[in-house]
């Protein structure tokens, strides 16, 4: 098994399509990869002295383009209902910042990866963009980003990488764990950081 070390936020923020993006998702979406690349290479964010002022900047973008409340509504699942709004609230928090841990440092790590667009699709309110990374060794691997509309602003709501959902890993790691503990005790798990990125086969 091999995590994917450029997957979900990274793959979706860094990479330069090498086609245009036809419709308004696709249009976002590579509006976003554009400030984020500008950001990488402002010689004022430059080395680890800047990391702090670095990441600030490049969570604004990030927070711009997801649905972190989505996504974290989903990776919870059918759990999520039976919840206060203090504790959904604590809980997209803690999601957040689990994603933020797992894919910030890929962010930066960018060194020239290239996405081959394929195609995208939209059904009113929801859509999906296909994306084929190529690395530098010419290894490839599919991205697909499902986004909704939020007042005319597309907001990725999940990734999916080589058929595994970002959300369905979460989900799956949270059930798993609530089956024999308390909610109270996954907010605990989930502040240590103690559940992983999707993986995927070689």
């Amino acid at each position: 098994m091999r995590t994917l070390s450029a997957a979900a936020l990274a793959i979706l923020l860094l990479m330069q399509p090498v086609s245009a993006i036809a419709g308004p998702p696709g249009d976002q979406l590579r509006q976003s990869t554009d400030k984020i690349l500008e950001i990488l290479k402002d010689p004022r964010f430059k080395g680890e002295s800047k990391k702090n002022e670095r990441r600030e900047k490049l969570r604004e973008v990030l927070y711009q383009r997801f649905d972190f409340t989505e996504m974290a509504k989903r990776s919870l699942g059918a759990e999520w209902r039976r919840h206060t709004p203090e504790e959904q609230k604590e809980f997209v928090t803690l999601f957040t910042n689990l994603l933020e841990d797992a894919y910030l440092g890929k962010i930066e790590s960018y060194s020239g990866e290239k996405v081959q667009y394929i195609k995208e699709r939209q059904d009113a309110d929801y859509a999906e963009v296909d994306t084929r990374i190529v690395d530098k060794k010419g290894q490839e691997f599919s991205i697909n980003y499902q986004l909704h509309n939020v007042n005319e602003d597309w907001k990725v709501y999940d990734v999916v990488i080589e058929d595994v959902s970002l959300v369905n890993n979460y989900r799956s790691q949270f059930s798993r764990m609530l089956e024999k503990s308390s909610f109270k005790e996954l907010l605990e798990r989930m502040t240590q950081k103690t559940f992983s990125a999707p993986k995927t086969k070689s």
